[in-house]
């Protein structure tokens, strides 16, 4: 079976999102040997603000680096202020967006449902899906978390004629605390997600799962050590270029 393709996914979250923010951190990244390919996808989410200009500096750049999107509604248009739909997305050129993180589920009370149609509509439109599972500390305590990740994955993969999807597990206890999973609670939910995949349909031995949740330079190698790791989705780790590229490093050692 041909190896599952690896990641390296910066989320910037809301920052970075001037003009000189991000054309200082393409500078960086250009003095780093970085490049995107079949094996090791590199993708950079910034805010909406700069997308269009990661793009163009992404095209330009020597770290060759693929864009992602934060968010999209899941409308296809319509009275919606604020928001940003999957067409106008796909006319700026972006192949990935980020769907279900646990800020957008908590923050935004995004459901399931919601999530589901994001999912739909970017399969559609052959753009590919990160998204985002994970339990609270209070599931984890309370012996939730099968039943959980298993919830959120049926709902949000319903009916999911999926060509290409990304899933990142992100422990909401771990995300932005300082504290990360231990390797033997990493393993046990990539394995036990990957159950959950291949029992709704999908070849979960196909799909590439991330860990995200405090994710660093000091734990980055021993994370993707683990059979089941296919990389990271990195919060405030990524904020800087060169830590960022420290990251990266020790996923293509895995390549």
């Amino acid at each position: 079976m041909k190896n599952r393709t690896k990641y390296c996914i910066a989320n910037f979250k809301m920052n970075l999102g001037t003009q000189s923010d991000i054309m200082n951190y393409f500078s960086d990244l250009n003095n780093c040997d970085i490049s995107t390919n079949e094996s090791l996808g590199i993708i950079i989410s910034p805010p909406f603000t700069v997308l269009n200009q990661s793009i163009a500096l992404s095209e330009i750049s020597k770290a060759h680096v693929e864009i992602a999107a934060q968010n999209v509604n899941d409308h296809d248009s319509g009275a919606f202020t604020g928001e940003v739909s999957v067409e106008m997305l796909k006319d700026y050129g972006i192949g990935y967006v980020i769907v279900g993180h646990s800020e957008r589920r908590a923050y935004f009370n995004e459901t399931n449902d919601q999530i589901n149609k994001k999912n739909k509509n970017l399969i559609k439109n052959n753009m590919c899906p990160i998204f985002c599972i994970g339990e609270t500390l209070e599931q984890r305590n309370n012996g939730l978390i099968e039943k959980t990740l298993k919830n959120q994955i049926i709902k949000g993969l319903d009916k999911l004629e999926a060509k290409e999807i990304i899933v990142a597990y992100e422990p909401v206890w771990a995300i932005g605390t300082g504290q990360t999973a231990t390797s033997e609670i990493i393993t046990e939910t990539h394995q036990m997600i990957r159950n959950i995949l291949n029992d709704i349909g999908f070849d979960g031995q196909k799909i590439s799962i991330l860990y995200g949740g405090s994710v660093n330079r000091n734990n980055a190698k021993e994370l993707i050590a683990l059979a089941d790791v296919d990389g990271f989705l990195i919060g405030g780790a990524s904020l800087d270029a060169n830590h960022f590229y420290d990251i990266y490093k020790f996923i293509k050692e895995r390549v």
